[in-house]
């Protein structure tokens, strides 16, 4: 029996499982860098020194009082993280830091794109299923994003960490997400791309999980370089992918027509 013939509703992560977002974030955080750069320092400088402090800064984020301020304003955690950057390197210039947070954020979303295959698995599987987004990140950025992508009109539920004040992995945002179709358990199936933060809940909250491992997915404030990998003793996703292709071949047989 296929593992996935029960599923009567699919719910996807955003951020580099439907859209390539590190290697937007990257490629705009150094074309900010570039536009607007810091006195004395070069580019891969500014680089090595934002990736130290987005270590600290998402670490500590959540218990700090710049939490609240995030849900709803990314930009304006945004250009802290880079006025701490700057301050790291002895540069004490918060107008310099706006005009490089600003410009990572434009340049950030002009380069957003989908995945190759993204649009053809949403085709497919909308009339199947119900389909809903659970995204980490503030408000205004994720629907930005959305907007970008052009990718709102997919999705019957749509749930964003800084609308709902709290994001994965805590489990009342997998709870939302079960009442708003009326499913639970192995009915639902959910997409991710980070083992910690979607697989991880889904499978606590026994949805089914498909894991979405890409050579891309890797931010710029990575030690080892390397995709997020499986810690030993984790529960194993119900399938591993590198696209979204192989989600139409587990999900034959499963789902209902809608009218």
């Amino acid at each position: 029996m296929p593992p996935l013939d029960q599923v009567q509703a699919v719910f996807f992560d955003l951020d580099d499982t439907l859209c390539g977002y590190w290697d937007a974030a990257k490629t705009g955080l150094r074309a900010a860098f570039d536009l607007h750069p810091a006195p004395g320092k070069t580019t891969e400088e500014m680089l090595a020194a934002w990736a130290n402090e987005f270590r600290r800064f998402a670490h500590e984020l959540k218990t700090s009082h710049w939490y609240e301020i995030y849900l709803t304003q990314g930009g304006v955690t945004r250009v802290q993280l880079i006025n701490e950057t700057l301050q790291s390197l002895g540069i004490d210039d918060p107008e310099l830091a706006w005009r490089i947070g600003d410009a990572y954020g434009r340049e950030r979303d002009a380069r957003l794109k989908l995945f190759p295959e993204a649009i053809e698995i949403l085709d497919a599987l909308k009339g199947r299923f119900p389909l809903g987004l659970i995204t980490n990140g503030p408000a205004d950025i994720q629907r930005q994003e959305i907007e970008t992508l052009g990718i709102g009109d997919y999705f019957d539920h749509v749930f964003i960490e800084g609308e709902l004040g709290l994001g994965k992995p805590h489990p009342t945002v997998m709870r939302r997400a079960e009442r708003s179709v009326g499913l639970n358990g192995r009915q639902i199936l959910f997409v991710g791309n980070s083992y910690a933060h979607d697989i991880v809940p889904a499978h606590e909250a026994g949805w089914a999980t498909a894991w979405v491992r890409r050579p891309s997915d890797v931010p710029p404030s990575s030690r080892t370089g390397q995709p997020e990998e499986k810690p030993e003793g984790g529960p194993d996703p119900d399938l591993v992918m590198n696209d979204l292709r192989p989600l139409l071949g587990a999900l034959v047989g499963a789902g209902a027509q809608r009218g």
